[in-house]
């Protein structure tokens, strides 16, 4: 079982950054795949990030290319998104998740623990 704990959630102006934390309980975690996904009012949870269990290898969303990060410390059982040039449009519930597997997952259903999802909110 793992437990996953966000941080880092809030309302930003357009243009701003942030960094989304997440810590996730457990003594294997460098055994996990990790992502973020997010969800908007309305629409559908949709994959944002996501990175290996070494954190060699990475997935963006189209829409978040270039603009986001995502990073791994396997040391401190976190996974981080850095999020820049935050746009109205990126205005979601983002949620952690990790993968039981080190290779990466792609869908909701490659998944296998899911965080409670703080509100990010960017303002025009």
């Amino acid at each position: 079982q793992v437990q996953l704990v966000e941080s880092g959630g809030g309302l930003v102006q357009a243009g701003d950054s942030l960094r989304l934390s997440c810590a996730a309980s457990g003594r294997t975690f460098s055994s996990y795949a990790m992502g973020w996904f997010r969800q908007a009012p309305g629409k559908e949870r949709e994959s944002v990030a996501a990175i290996i269990g070494s954190g060699r290898f990475t997935y963006y969303t189209d829409s978040v290319k270039g603009r986001c990060t995502i990073s791994r410390d396997n040391a401190k059982n976190t996974v981080y998104l850095q999020m820049n040039s935050l746009n109205p449009e990126d205005t979601a519930v983002y949620y952690c998740t990790a993968r039981s597997r080190v290779e990466l997952g792609y869908s909701l259903n490659d998944y296998d623990y899911w965080g409670q999802g703080p509100q990010v909110t960017v303002s025009s």
